[in-house]
C-alpha cells in the first residue's frame, strides 16, 4: 500500500521573477544540511480529509499560515523514499520571518533517554527558481517545473524576448 503526503507550494514574482516557498525541515539531523534538505510543505492525512483539506491543515501545522484561493492541482510524483507526493500550488506572499511550526518529541542525544522537543520546520525562505532546483529534495524538483508550465513561465535570461514579462495573466 503505497503512502500519500499532500502539500501546497506557494509562489510569488519579485522583479518578474518567480519565486517559490521552501521550508527547512526542524531538528538535530537537518541542522547542518542545506542543499536538498528544503521541502514543499506537507505531510500525511488524518481522518477522512480531503487530499487539499490534509495539503492545507499541513501548511498551517508547518507555517502558522492559513492559505486558501485559486489552487494549482501540480499532481504527484513518486519519491525515493516510495512516498507519493500530491502538490497545488498557490500564488500568495507571505512573511517567512513570522513563520511557526508545530513540535515533535526526540530522544537526543541517541539513546541518552533524553526527550527534546524539536520544531518540524526551523525555518522557511523564498527562492528564485534556480536556487530552489538546488535547495529541494530531490524528488520534489518535478513540482517546480510543473509550476513553471502551468502558468506559462519562463526565465527571461533563458527566453531571447527579454522585454516581455514571461507569466501568463489568467490560469485557465
Amino acid at each position: 500500500m503505497s503512502v500519500y503526503s499532500y502539500g501546497i507550494l506557494l509562489f510569488r514574482f519579485r522583479n518578474e521573477r518567480l519565486e517559490v516557498m521552501l521550508v527547512h525541515p526542524g531538528g538535530p539531523f537537518w541542522t547542518k544540511k542545506d542543499e536538498g534538505a528544503w521541502s514543499i510543505p506537507k505531510g500525511l492525512p488524518e481522518g477522512h480529509e480531503t487530499p487539499l483539506d490534509t495539503a492545507k491543515r499541513e501548511f498551517k501545522e508547518e507555517t502558522g499560515f492559513e492559505v486558501d484561493g485559486e489552487f494549482i492541482d501540480l499532481g504527484e510524483l513518486n519519491q525515493p523514499s516510495k512516498k507519493i507526493v500530491h502538490v497545488w500550488a498557490l500564488e500568495r506572499d507571505l512573511d517567512v520571518t513570522s513563520v511557526v511550526s508545530n513540535t515533535f518529541k526526540l530522544e537526543w542525544p541517541k539513546n541518552s533517554g533524553k526527550i527534546q522537543e524539536f520544531p518540524e520546520v526551523d525555518k522557511a525562505g523564498w527562492f528564485d527558481i534556480e536556487l530552489a532546483r538546488k535547495k529541494i529534495r530531490k524528488g520534489q524538483i518535478g513540482f517546480i517545473d510543473r509550476l513553471m508550465s502551468a502558468i506559462d513561465y519562463s526565465p527571461k535570461e533563458d527566453h531571447p524576448d527579454r522585454g516581455k514579462r514571461y507569466r501568463r495573466t489568467t490560469l485557465f
